[in-house]
Parts: structure tokens; sequence; C-alpha cells
């Protein structure tokens, strides 16, 4: 089981330049102290990846705007192959805390709401297990 998660918090509700990625693991002596990063401090070569995230968060439209998201890396996404069978694939799942422009009423979107939200891209696996993993 992976206890690992990233946290990206969006201080302006839809200006995704501007965020603060926190990334909370266990290593081998139990958990870590979260590790913060500002979009500033993310590596060149994470760049794209952080660009699919948003990429995904574009999908909640004009009325709700991303303010946390919680990032989960699981077996949960399927591929259906040619003979039929199915395969359980690594993949991000995103969890969606969002703001409406209008009301300001918030409200949690998930894969179930946003499919686009389960990101398979091995780009964004990558991602996820470089913040996650104890590089000590």
């Amino acid at each position: 089981m992976n206890n690992a998660e990233i946290q990206i918090q969006f201080p302006k509700p839809g200006e995704w330049q501007e965020f603060t990625l926190t990334a909370i693991y266990q290593d081998a002596g139990g958990y870590r102290p979260p590790a913060r990063y500002t979009a500033d401090e993310i590596p060149a070569e994470q760049a794209p990846a952080m660009a699919a995230v948003v990429a995904a968060l574009v999908e909640l439209g004009e009325d709700w705007q991303a303010v946390q998201v919680w990032a989960r890396l699981g077996k949960n996404a399927i591929t259906l192959a040619e003979d039929g069978t199915y395969t359980m694939i690594d993949g991000v799942c995103l969890t969606v805390e969002a703001v409406h422009a209008e009301t300001r009423g918030r409200r949690i979107f998930t894969a179930s709401d946003y499919p686009a939200f389960i990101i398979t891209d091995p780009a964004a696996v990558e991602f996820f297990r470089f913040f996650t993993t104890s590089n000590l």
C-alpha cells in the first residue's frame, strides 16, 4: 500500500503558475516532515508533468477553480488489451477542492466526476515518485 500523497495549494484560484506543492511520504525511519516547494523550486525536468496536472484541472471549466489538489499514486487505472483482458497500470489520481467563481461555494471533485483526474502518463507517475521517495 502506498501512503504517500502530494498536496498542491493554489492561493489564487485559476492562476496555475503560483502554487505550493507539499510532499508527504514515509521514509525508512517513519513519516518525514512534509517537504514544501514553490513553483520556482520545481526542477525543470518535472515541469511537463506539473503541466499535465494543470491540464487535468482545466477540465473543471470556468465556473469552478481549483484551490487544493491531493494526488495519490495507485493501480487504479485500467486498460483493455487487444485480447479483451484488463491490466492494472500505475496512475496518479487527483482529488480536487474547488471554489465556484460566482457563489464562492466549495466542492470536492474526484475522478468519478472527471475521468481526466486519473493521469496515467509515465511522466506524471515519475513526478509523483520524484517528490515522494526519500533521496537520502
